[in-house]
C-alpha cells in the first residue's frame, strides 16, 4: 500500500474572524480527491482552532502551529499537548523553521516536543530544512540528517509522524526547490531514515515538501516519487490551495 499524499496549510499568524469564514467557505465548497487519496490539515492560530473545526468540513483536519515541551503549569503564552487533546485536535506542527531561526528552538528542543506529542496521542509534522548558507557550502543532506536524527533519538514509532522538509531559503522568499532538487532531498533523507531507523519506517513515512508551494508548481513536485505531499505557506490562504490539493491525483 502507498504512503497516502498529504497536504497541511499553514496559515501562521494571519487571519480575522471574517477572513477565516471566508477561507473556511472556499475550503468546504472545493471539490478535491476523497480520503483515501488525500488527507488534509489545515493549521489556524492558535485562537482561531476551535472556530475552524466547528465549522470545517469532516474530511478535512485541524492541526496546531506549536506546543509545549511538557505537560501544563506555570508556563505563561504556551499551550499544552493535553489542551490540544481536550479540544479534538488531532495535529500539530513542530520545528517550523521560523521557531527554530526567530525563537531559537534547537533541534534536540525540537526533538523533545516531538516525542512528548507523540505521547499524548497528537499527530505531528516535524519540521527540518536548510538555510541558503547551508545550501551553498554544499552541506544540506548533513543538517536535514542532522535534524532528523535528534527526533530519532527520542521515537520509536514513527506511525503518527509525517516529515516536513522545507529549505529553509525557499519559505515566503517565492524561490522554490526545483522538483529535482526536492527530489533529491527527500530520496536523500528517505535512504538516511532506511539506515539509521529501518527499512519499514523508510518506505512508510511521508515526507512532504513545504517551500512556496503553489497552484502551478505543485503538481510538477507532486509527480517525485518521494514526494509525499506539502506543507503550503501563504498559498494555503487563498483559493489555489485547492489546486495544491489537487495536485495528488499526480500520484495515481
Amino acid at each position: 500500500m502507498g504512503r497516502k499524499f498529504f497536504v497541511g496549510g499553514n496559515w501562521k499568524c494571519n487571519g480575522t474572524t471574517e477572513q477565516v469564514k471566508k477561507i473556511v467557505g472556499t475550503l468546504n465548497e472545493a471539490k478535491v480527491p476523497g480520503e483515501d487519496i488525500v488527507e488534509v490539515v489545515v493549521s489556524p492560530p492558535f485562537v482561531f482552532l476551535s472556530f475552524v473545526k466547528a465549522l470545517l468540513r469532516s474530511d478535512f483536519h485541524v492541526a496546531a502551529q506549536n506546543c509545549w515541551v511538557h505537560k501544563g503549569g506555570a508556563y505563561t503564552g504556551e499551550v499544552s499537548a493535553e489542551m490540544l487533546v481536550n479540544l479534538d485536535i488531532p495535529w500539530v506542527i513542530l520545528g517550523h523553521s521560523e521557531r527554530r531561526a526567530l525563537l531559537k528552538e534547537s533541534s534536540e528542543f525540537v526533538a523533545d516536543k516531538v516525542a512528548y506529542a507523540l505521547s499524548q496521542n497528537l499527530k505531528v509534522i516535524a519540521c527540518i530544512g536548510e538555510t541558503l548558507e547551508q545550501r551553498e557550502a554544499g552541506t544540506t543532506l548533513a543538517v536535514v540528517s542532522e535534524q532528523t536524527k535528534a527526533i530519532a533519538a527520542k521515537i520509536s514509532n514513527w506511525d503518527n509522524v509525517v516529515l516536513a522538509y522545507e529549505p529553509v531559503w525557499a519559505i515566503g522568499t517565492g524561490k522554490v526547490a526545483t522538483p529535482a532538487q526536492a527530489q533529491e532531498v527527500h530520496a536523500d533523507l528517505r535512504k538516511w531514515i532506511h539506515d539509521n531507523v529501518s527499512a519499514e519506517v523508510a518506505s512508510t513515512v511521508r515526507i512532504i515538501y513545504g517551500g512556496s508551494v503553489n497552484g502551478a508548481n505543485s503538481k510538477e513536485l507532486a509527480g517525485q516519487a518521494d514526494v509525499d505531499g506539502f506543507l503550503v505557506g501563504g498559498a494555503s490562504l487563498k483559493p489555489e490551495f485547492i489546486d495544491i490539493i489537487n495536485a495528488a491525483t499526480v500520484k495515481n
